[in-house]
């Protein structure tokens, strides 16, 4: 039922009444699905102003800085909760309580290997393939060997699925690096905590004994929390739009991958550190703050600001608190990258410049210098965002087939030619 009504007058038609809809949170919704009946579409391009779905997973308000899943701030559960924990929230829609995280930790802990054959798939790419596309690959492909619970209808089917994509990421993720290294695979322990899991398969080897540092291990759970969900963005929507045709989920997840391989959206922490490249050295770093700040000049300070956010970044907080933990427990303040952010973090926080257009540090400028000093090649950076924006994926998939859905159909302006025959030859 209608909250209210909008009347929109168009010259030379009647007058034509639209539904407007009001959420818990967040703006009103005009429903303009009966314009359609009138000739009319809507033109919004990018959707900056137009609500694709009804969603109750994750609410953000830019002007406010305020990111909640479920209801929850971000920065209570980076604060009060672990990554599985907030997997299960996005999953389910409620904290988990004791029980219940301990069976959700049994699950995934003992199902993070992958099938046996999978490692003789990996041989067919090249060893410097970039990390993305062999994710997008092999998450694709998983629908080829786990192809016992595909049955999108079947809700034992959609959970089965799910706990299988978050088991499966960290350990396929870890896979990738080894093998565009030339290192052997490391098969997971059930010994480890997720985040430490991750970290041993990415970094241990058969000639010496590896121990997982548990600051970095936190640091890196946080950046999984931190990364879980992000509402309706490109590669959400994405998989949403992928869901809607009726494909498999693990087709789905890979879309969102894909869709996330973007610079412009997953590549974020990716192209910080490329920009510190460019400036090379901490004596240049004046020539370009005045770039970022000339309008005519394409240079652009990259991880400061954010679309979404126009106040603080809510996940920029932790994210730094964890960053200065790294950076002290492995004594790497004089890396000549790590210097260059350092100096640029104090100055987008003091500068009037930056204050005053509230251009601060994101959550990609210090996840990005946190991956950097861990030992994190760039071109791992969005695969490690994938492992943790699945479940936020998998819950916006889950609440579109658990939902009445129809399949994804954007509409156009078109400017192209009008009908003209073919010439006779």
């Amino acid at each position: 039922m209608a909250d209210k009504k909008a009347t929109l007058t168009i010259d030379g038609m009647d007058p034509i009444e639209l539904p407007v809809y009001s959420g818990t949170m967040g703006p009103d919704v005009v429903d303009v699905r009966n314009l359609v009946k009138h000739g009319l579409f809507t033109y919004d391009p990018g959707f900056v102003s137009t609500a694709s779905c009804e969603s109750n997973i994750t609410y953000i308000d830019g002007g406010k800085g305020q990111l909640l899943h479920r209801g929850y701030p971000i920065e209570d559960l980076a604060e009060n909760a672990d990554y599985l924990e907030t997997c299960f929230l996005l999953l389910y829609g409620e904290l988990p309580t004791e029980k219940e995280i301990a069976e959700f930790r049994h699950t995934i802990t003992h199902h993070t290997m992958v099938h046996e054959q999978i490692h003789s798939f990996f041989h067919g790419f090249r060893r410097d393939s970039h990390p993305m596309a062999i994710m997008v690959a092999v998450i694709g492909a998983l629908a080829a060997f786990y192809h016992d619970s595909l049955d999108i209808t079947d809700p034992e089917h959609r959970e089965i699925t799910a706990h299988r994509l978050i088991s499966k990421l960290p350990t396929i993720a870890a896979m990738v690096y080894k093998y565009t290294i030339g290192q052997p695979f490391t098969y997971p322990r059930n010994d480890l905590d997720y985040a430490s899991n991750f970290l041993y398969m990415m970094f241990s080897n058969p000639c010496e004994e590896y121990q997982v540092n548990p600051v970095l291990a936190k640091a890196m759970d946080k950046i999984f929390i931190l990364h879980a969900d992000h509402e309706q963005n490109a590669s959400t929507s994405t998989v949403r739009l992928t869901g809607s045709t009726g494909a498999n989920p693990f087709a789905c997840i890979s879309s969102g991958i894909a869709a996330l391989w973007g610079p412009a959206h997953g590549g974020a922490n990716e192209a910080v550190l490329s920009m510190l490249e460019e400036i090379g050295h901490e004596d240049n770093i004046e020539t370009f703050i005045a770039k970022a700040k000339d309008k005519d000049d394409p240079f652009r300070l990259m991880g400061f600001g954010h679309r979404v956010y126009k106040n603080y970044d809510p996940r920029a907080k932790v994210m730094k608190q964890h960053c200065d933990n790294v950076l002290a427990e492995l004594g790497v303040r004089n890396d000549p990258l790590l210097r260059i952010a350092t100096r640029l973090e104090k100055i987008a926080l003091e500068d009037d410049y930056f204050v005053e257009r509230k251009l601060f540090p994101n959550v990609d400028f210090y996840s990005g210098i946190i991956l950097r000093a861990i030992g994190i090649p760039t071109s791992m950076f969005t695969v490690i965002f994938a492992i943790g924006r699945t479940p936020g994926w998998i819950a916006h998939w889950k609440e579109l087939v658990e939902g009445k859905y129809r399949i994804g159909r954007p509409r156009q302006l078109y400017t192209g030619a009008t009908q003209r025959p073919v010439p006779k030859r």
